[in-house]
């Protein structure tokens, strides 16, 4: 669990770093509504079929469209998007100055737990390689993480603010689009995720 220090370390950093906090579109609402707002519907979430993501920017074809693939090196591991394509990804864009990234890493760590077939894959970018370091090490983090420096894996699906996450089906496809921290514990989340599973696309 996070400390309330670390926490609100991050939350003081995260308000200055960011210019515009009100663009992640964080809400004081239930962690249901924080799934299904902005990027999901009610009735979508009732009806799989029905369920329509959310896109920001200058990528709005993003959902549906083809998952760039990236290789991220740093100084403690090489992960290739490529190698996990046959398998339901949820890629998480994150920097450890970022309050909302750091409220919902445990509920990202509970997920790859529940659901080992799952892959989660935590992207750090715009951040200090020392506080990235000691972030996952004081942390415990056990999850999946790599610190791009370049940026270049964000950047090609058009992430500048973290969080951003996708959730990328076992074909390589993107499939929805989270702006902003999310419950990924809450039960719609995990039916849907094992519905992809099932089902390869929904």
């Amino acid at each position: 669990m996070l400390s309330e220090a670390t926490l609100s370390a991050s939350r003081s950093f995260y308000y200055r770093k960011v210019r515009k906090p009100q663009t992640f579109h964080r809400t004081p609402t239930p962690s249901l509504a924080r799934f299904l707002l902005p990027c999901f519907s009610l009735f979508g979430a009732l009806l799989p079929g029905a369920l329509t993501g959310c896109d920001r920017g200058g990528h709005p074809g993003q959902i549906g469209a083809v998952a760039p693939t990236f290789t991220v090196a740093d100084s403690t591991r090489t992960v290739n998007l490529a190698d996990y394509k046959g398998k339901v990804v949820v890629l998480n864009f994150w920097a450890s100055w970022c309050a909302p990234c750091l409220e919902e890493f445990p509920s990202l760590i509970q997920l790859q737990r529940e659901m080992p077939n799952v892959v989660v894959l935590a992207v750090s970018f715009n951040d200090d390689p020392e506080a990235y370091k000691a972030y996952i090490a004081e942390n415990h983090i056990d999850l999946l993480t790599v610190f791009d420096s370049t940026q270049k894996s964000n950047l090609a699906y058009g992430t500048t603010r973290p969080p951003e996450t996708y959730i990328i089906d076992k074909n390589g496809i993107i499939r929805r689009k989270f702006i902003g921290p999310a419950d990924w514990t809450s039960p719609e989340i995990v039916a849907y995720l094992k519905k992809l599973q099932q089902s390869g696309n929904i």
